[in-house]
């Protein structure tokens, strides 16, 4: 289905573990002329749709093709491990990968977490997808290692995790061809990076009457004399009372002081 140029729309791919709904609500609420189209899509194929235009842009597991597209990490996730309510593991809040040493550890082909190695022992064969891998949890085959958000997403009540304190981690980032970097596209970046609604793609604009209020206070005064601060009047006539005053002050007491030395007391008596 092809959106007419009287109602254009905003194609946003995102895969498993990302939540976009916050940023949904923001661009409805800014852009309701312009129709959010939400696009699930597995991390193998989030490349793919970018690719082919499929999608404008996509919440995508870094790293990606920097010669194609552009990205901006969002946020890094807490890695965890899945095991059934009843393993030995629960009995701590967090382990680390020396833990893992003696289980099986499913390793499935839409893993996420890029190991140069997975931890543990490996599983008999590796399973298709995460969703497939948590069965096998369920059944007791072995563990699993995902991101956190993707151990909410398939959660179940016979299964709970545990974090990883020293595994790789996976980075979130929103992503979108270099050469396709629409207006749309730069008014849901701004939507990402927390830009409020009087923003300009993060350029804050000033109106033609500011700009005119600046001119104008940059303009020499009439008759070339710079015109003196409020303050520096106040400083001059400060200055001058006080020593007018002071001259004045002096003057007076001179005088007074004289002429109490030849009138002002009595004659003396010759003997």
């Amino acid at each position: 289905m092809t959106d007419s140029a009287d109602s254009p729309s905003f194609r946003l791919a995102y895969v498993p573990g990302v939540t976009p709904a916050k940023w949904a609500r923001i661009w409805a609420e800014r852009l309701p002329d312009t129709r959010l189209v939400l696009l699930q899509s597995s991390p193998a194929d989030a490349d793919g749709l970018l690719r082919e235009g499929a999608a404008d842009a996509a919440f995508v597991r870094l790293p990606v093709d920097r010669a194609v597209f552009s990205a901006i990490p969002l946020y890094t996730e807490t890695t965890v491990v899945v095991v059934p309510r009843d393993h030995v593991i629960t009995a701590a809040e967090e382990i680390t990968l020396d833990d893992l040493a003696d289980e099986v550890v499913l390793h499935p082909l839409d893993d996420v977490i890029g190991w140069e190695r997975p931890p543990g022992e490996p599983a008999f064969e590796r399973p298709a997808t995460t969703e497939d891998a948590i069965e096998l949890v369920a059944a007791n085959i072995g563990v699993l290692v995902v991101p956190q958000s993707l151990a909410r997403l398939h959660h179940r009540r016979d299964l709970t995790y545990r974090t990883l304190v020293d595994a790789p981690q996976s980075e979130v980032a929103l992503s979108w061809p270099q050469d396709a970097t629409t207006d749309l596209v730069e008014d849901f970046i701004g939507i990402v990076r927390g830009r409020t609604v009087n923003s300009t793609r993060g350029r804050a604009q000033e109106t033609p009457a500011a700009e005119q209020k600046k001119d104008e206070r940059r303009k020499p005064q009439p008759g070339g004399a710079p015109r003196r601060s409020t303050a520096a009047v106040a400083r001059g006539r400060s200055g001058g009372a006080k020593n007018s005053g002071g001259a004045k002050g002096a003057g007076g007491a001179k005088g007074a002081g004289s002429r109490r030395g030849t009138g002002g007391g009595k004659p003396r008596r010759r003997s």
